[in-house]
Order: C-alpha cells, then sequence, then structure tokens
C-alpha cells in the first residue's frame, strides 16, 4: 500500500478543482479586461461570468479524444456558455492560463510551507530556551569533541530555519508572476494592458518578458529552495537518529504504549519518524535536478518541462509539508535524556578537556608545540588504559612543572563552555 502523505490543505492546492478553477478565474479575468478595451460586449461578458462552469468528468472525456487538456477545459465551459464562449480565450495561449495558474498554486503551497516552517520554528525556541543549559557533548567526525549544549543544538537549527524561511519566501516571489503574451510573447494578438489586469487581480507581477512560457529558471529557484530545506529538515533528522542510537541514547522519538518496535523483537524503539522524513528528503532532493534540466528549452518553448512539472511540482511542496508536519511533531514530543548525555561526557575520563589544559600551559608559557605534545601523550594514555585524564596531568611533571594542582583541577569545570550561551542565544533569538 502507497502510503498517502498529502494533508488536507496542500491536496486542496493541488485537486484538479482548485486547478480548473485557476484556469476559469483567469479566463474570465481576460475576458473583463477585453470588455473594458471594448472587444467583449458586456451583456457577453455578463453571460460568460453567468454560466461559466466546467465538469472534470467532461474534461477527461473530451481531453481523451484531443489530447490537449486546455481545449479540453475550454471545451467544457463552451459547452456551459454557449455562443459568447467565442470570447473566451481571446488572443491568447495555452501557457498563458497554465503557467499563470501554476504561478497562484505555487503562491498557495508557498504560504502552507511558510505557515510550516513558522510552527517548526516556535517549537525550535520552545525547547532550545528548555534545554539551554542541558550540558551534553559536542561531536566531530562522531568523535568526542568538547562540551556543549543541547539547547544549542536546538538553537542552530532553528537559526537554518530562518535562513530557510527568507530562502523560502524569495522563492515565493520569483515565481509570483503571470504571462499572457501569446504564443510566442511578443503580444501579437493580445495587449499588455489584458496581462497587467489579470496579474493584479490575481495578486502577480507581469513577467517582464516572456517566450510562450515563463522562463523556467524561477521554476527552478522554487525547487532548489525546496531542496535545501528538505536537506535541513534531513540534517535535524539524522542528528536525532545518531542521537537515538543504543550506545549514545540522548534523545529519542516519543514511543506511545501501544506502538510496535519490532515484528520480531519486542524490545525494538525505532526512529521511525527521523527515518521517514530522511527518506522523503531523498526525493525533494532529486527533484532539483529535473528542475534545472527543465530551464534549457528549445526556442520559444518546447513541451520537455510539462510531464516533469506536473509531478515535481506537486510532490515536492507536498512532501516539504509533510516533513515539516512530522518534524514538528517529533520535536515537540522529543524525549531528551540529560543524565544520559552526562553518563556519555563521563566516558572519554575527561579527555574533552584537552584543549583547555593546552591553552592554559601555552598561556603559562610553555612552547604551543611543546604543550600539544605533553597534552596528546597523556591523552593517548588515557585512552589505551583508561584512567582519569585529570590524574594522569597532575601525575605528568611537565604539567606539575608549568600549572598548580588547582589551575589543572579548574580546567575540569563544565561551566567553563557555558558562559557565552547567553550571548549566543541572544543572536539567534532576538526579536
Amino acid at each position: 500500500m502507497i502510503p498517502r502523505y498529502t494533508r488536507p490543505e496542500m491536496d486542496r492546492v493541488w485537486a484538479l478543482e482548485n486547478k480548473y478553477s485557476v484556469w476559469l478565474k483567469i479566463e474570465l479575468l481576460a475576458c473583463e479586461a477585453w470588455a473594458g478595451e471594448g472587444v467583449i460586449p458586456h451583456e457577453s461578458l455578463r453571460t460568460i461570468r453567468w454560466k461559466a462552469g466546467f465538469d472534470i468528468k467532461r474534461i477527461e472525456e473530451i481531453e481523451a479524444e484531443t489530447h490537449h487538456d486546455v481545449i479540453a477545459f475550454l471545451t467544457s465551459v463552451a459547452e456551459n456558455v454557449g455562443p459568447d464562449s467565442r470570447f473566451i480565450h481571446l488572443g491568447l495561449t495555452s501557457s498563458d492560463i497554465v503557467d499563470t495558474a501554476l504561478s497562484v498554486l505555487m503562491v498557495e503551497a508557498s504560504d502552507i510551507m511558510l505557515a510550516g516552517i513558522d510552527k517548526t520554528m516556535k517549537t525550535l525556541k520552545r525547547r532550545a530556551y528548555e534545554f539551554k543549559e542541558t550540558v551534553c557533548v559536542g561531536r566531530s567526525h562522531g568523535i568526542h569533541a568538547e562540551l556543549t549544549t543541547f539547547g544549542l543544538k536546538l538553537a542552530l537549527w532553528y537559526a537554518d530555519m530562518e535562513r530557510n524561511k527568507q530562502r523560502m519566501k524569495s522563492a515565493r516571489e520569483t515565481v509570483r508572476v503571470g504571462k499572457l503574451s501569446g504564443a510566442v510573447g511578443t503580444y501579437a494578438n493580445v495587449t499588455p494592458k489584458i496581462e497587467e489586469y489579470v496579474c493584479e487581480k490575481l495578486g502577480l507581477k507581469p513577467a517582464p518578458i516572456s517566450t510562450q512560457v515563463l522562463q523556467r529558471d524561477r521554476h527552478a529557484e522554487y525547487m532548489c529552495a525546496m531542496g535545501i530545506l528538505a536537506a535541513s529538515i534531513e540534517k535535524i533528522a539524522v542528528e536525532l537518529r545518531h542521537l537515538q542510537r543504543t550506545e549514545v541514547m540522548e534523545a529519542e522519538e516519543y514511543f506511545h504504549e501501544r506502538q510496535k518496535g519490532s515484528s520480531a523483537m519486542p524490545h525494538k524503539k525505532n526512529p521511525i519518524t527521523a527515518e521517514n522524513i530522511t527518506g522523503l528528503a531523498r526525493v525533494v532532493k532529486g527533484n532539483i535536478n529535473a528542475a534545472l534540466d527543465n530551464v534549457p528549452l528549445w526556442h520559444e518553448r518546447d513541451i520537455s518541462h510539462s510531464s516533469v512539472e506536473r509531478i515535481t511540482t506537486p510532490d515536492s511542496t507536498i512532501l516539504i509539508d509533510t516533513m515539516l508536519y512530522k518534524l514538528d511533531r517529533l520535536l515537540d514530543k522529543l524525549n531528551v535524556l540529560p543524565d544520559n548525555m552526562l553518563e556519555n561526557i563521563e566516558k572519554t575520563n575527561g579527555l574533552i578537556f584537552s584543549q583547555k589544559i593546552l591553552l592554559d600551559l601555552a598561556l603559562a608559557g610553555m612552547k604551543r608545540e611543546d604543550a600539544y605534545q605533553v597534552v596528546q601523550r597523556t591523552a593517548m594514555k588515557c585512552w589505551k588504559e583508561k584512567e582519569q585524564f585529570l590524574d594522569l596531568l597532575l601525575a605528568e611533571p611537565k604539567v606539575r612543572g608549568t600549572l598548580t594542582k588547582e589551575q589543572i583541577e579548574e580546567s575540569f569545570d563544565l561551566t567553563y563552555h557555558l558562559r557565552h550561551v547567553d550571548h549566543i542565544f541572544n543572536k539567534v533569538f532576538e526579536d
């Protein structure tokens, strides 16, 4: 069974009923504009407004014969309107309707995704402050590095989402354009006034220049913004998957009492939401290449982009909406385990304080190269013999000849690494 990822609000955007409704709205607005220019009689305009409608099943029947969706749509509308339908689609080409409508739908989808980003950012901010001073080990290359806090992880993801929000808003503006400029974009059979009127009513900007189509670098930018957003969501999911590993277990997905993790192993609690998000991100990121390939079309237009966009544009917006929804729920109910974080900090017997000792030795007068050598030698002994790093340092003559016992012990203070957390939070969350 194929999973259903569409949520109701985004489902409405890409439903056939909505697409054809937008097509009809554009056609009616064009008729209004022509009437304003004195080309369509006002009585005919009233008839068109009153009778214009479509039937999806009838459109499908006609398209099965014509193999042209816009002609099928127009025929269905004409069957409702009657003789005055001769004024509908006046001077226009199919892409005037399809491309302008696609822009409307992409803007609608953008607004839903932006709302999802905002909701996720609120959750990230709330939980960041909740764990602002919850100490955990920071890792580089997967190896213990120095101390950080779980709140800083969440704050970082908040900052990521802030950039994604700006990219999505920019992409929304890039695709917020329409065109009603005719078969090759020269306004040969339609005037720029018609385009200006329709676009204004739709909340779009007229494209400064077009061919038969709006240029696909706009759509590629939109897809790239979604691809980066998907990668950012995936980044969070991958981190949470790592943190839920049995050997780490610093955070875990909410697991309700009737949930099952494995058909064979009753003990299993798996990061299934994070894994699901990771997989969906691959689809969205993969669609970027298709969008880039749509940019170079033959001459003033070919149709190679159309079949691609009918899949990738709705699918990507649907998946992003779903991923944001899943991520927000995951973060909202995430079980954070501070005690396990402290246990993990202690696993390396104090090695994470090596840089502080190195700096103390250098500031006390030892050559940095010599300080690095003695600290690394002591650290390797700690790794090998699993003794406390502090004890080994206190027994190291070169260290004791430079630093006092009190100075060495002060370097193992957890709070030393947290003294600028407030500063970072102020930068990230400044209102």
